[in-house]
């Protein structure tokens, strides 16, 4: 049986896949939030553990309520 990604890496992959979705380049959705975009980057790539708030922040700017990306990313 293949083991899960952890939760965070998950998160980042539906936060990357709903930006695309958007067709929103990284770098411009960083801005639109307020973010760094190499943290940013760092967020979607995994690599960066982030706090809710933060999540918050990036689901905003997303236009989505952060349940519904815990609910995917748990899918």
């Amino acid at each position: 049986m293949k083991a899960r990604q952890p939760i965070h890496q998950r998160i980042s992959a539906t936060i990357r896949a709903r930006r695309e979705k958007l067709g929103i380049s990284q770098e411009a959705f960083a801005d639109k939030i307020g973010m760094h975009r190499a943290y940013y980057g760092g967020i979607e790539r995994g690599k960066k553990d982030f706090r809710l708030s933060t999540l918050e922040r990036i689901c905003a700017g997303l236009g989505v309520k952060a349940a519904e990306i815990l609910r995917e990313a748990d899918a």
